[in-house]
């Protein structure tokens, strides 16, 4: 069972944090829906330049944590396995820049979907930042 602190909202000075525990591959199906609706967004925006670019980041972006964490899970040391976290955490960071770039350009019609996918990045973003700091303690610990 997998345990992750989430940050449910965006910062703040103050924040609420709850826990949530995980059932084996849990997290990785929640990438795998994530990466879901990030190419659903990409597919709902309209076929101009600037749409086409953002849709194109985005899905190599929105795709490679789902991916990434599978690598991860057979990572040949914990080093390894914390260097690939890190590239999933690099990844989800780059996808809600480009959320948030679509949101504030109003290039997707569907803002209830383009809210979700927003919180889901963010509470990604959140376990994986948590899982980092965990990985590199319990590193140093051994």
């Amino acid at each position: 069972m997998q345990i992750a602190e989430v940050n449910t909202e965006p910062r703040r000075e103050k924040t609420r944090r709850i826990t949530i525990e995980m059932k084996p591959g849990e997290l990785n199906e929640r990438l795998i829906d994530f990466a879901v609706m990030v190419i659903t967004v990409a597919d709902g925006l309209s076929n101009t330049r600037a749409s086409n670019h953002i849709a194109g980041q985005m899905i190599r972006s929105g795709t490679s944590p789902a991916l990434n964490y599978g690598e991860a899970q057979s990572g040949e040391s914990r080093k390894d396995f914390i260097h690939k976290l890190q590239v999933v955490l690099k990844e989800l960071r780059e996808t809600m820049n480009a959320l948030k770039i679509i949101d504030k350009a109003k290039m997707f019609k569907d803002s209830t979907l383009l809210q979700r996918t927003l919180k889901e990045n963010n509470e990604l973003i959140s376990i994986f930042v948590t899982s980092i700091t965990t990985a590199k303690r319990n590193d140093k610990d051994e």
